[in-house]
């Protein structure tokens, strides 16, 4: 089984036991999930996932978030105790999405940013960047791509629902990768336009990793 197979099965097995459970304590590490409703901008402060365009993401929506973190400091244990000292994990991170009820048959752009959501779309912050472009906005392919960045983009099927993975060959920094972003259009790739995806429409809390 490949590596991200193997933790899209992990990530699938432990959401489900946190969504049959919500009463459970959250996971322990390395997992993160986030299951939420999305509310009106204007409860920022409380909600744990808004929307800026309900014709897209209506407060009927819901969001799932996972953050499944591999190797690195502190977790040697957790892999002897996985596979009894006879197997190195590859060190990365691997991330999960799933969206419902949002619009029917429409491509999302959607990313990882370093602040939390806010009562205005831009207050997420720019896109989390392994390595930082020094000039922000960053449209620079060379840093706005799936590989330095958390690119989800998901689109959605005709009943609203969709979802997207992706795997990075590193951590995020503690403490400045806060939120994801779900933007109106797919993601930019080109010169001068890589990691756009026009305006800002719903944001959700993640305290990852």
């Amino acid at each position: 089984m490949s590596l991200v197979k193997a933790a899209t099965a992990a990530v699938a097995m432990a959401a489900s036991m946190a969504i049959a459970t919500p009463a459970v304590a959250a996971p322990p590490r390395p997992f993160v999930f986030v299951h939420d409703n999305f509310q009106p901008a204007s409860q920022a402060k409380s909600a744990g996932a808004v929307t800026y365009d309900k014709s897209l993401v209506p407060t009927t929506a819901t969001a799932f978030v996972a953050e499944l973190r591999l190797g690195g400091k502190g977790m040697e244990q957790h892999e002897k105790n996985m596979h009894g000292g006879h197997y190195k994990m590859h060190s990365g991170t691997f991330i999960f999405l799933s969206l419902r009820g949002v619009a029917a048959d429409h491509h999302f752009g959607i990313h990882v940013h370093t602040k939390a959501c806010g009562t205005k779309p831009d207050a997420s912050g720019p896109h989390y960047q392994n390595k930082k472009d020094p000039k922000q906005p960053s449209t620079n392919p060379k840093y706005a791509n799936r590989h330095n960045e958390v690119w989800l983009d998901v689109t959605t099927n005709g009943s609203g629902k969709g979802y997207a993975k992706a795997w990075v060959k590193w951590h995020f920094r503690s403490g400045e990768a806060r939120s994801v972003v779900i933007h109106k259009h797919a993601t930019g790739t080109t010169s001068g336009k890589a990691g756009e995806a026009g305006a800002r429409v719903a944001c959700v809390n993640v305290p990852f990793k």
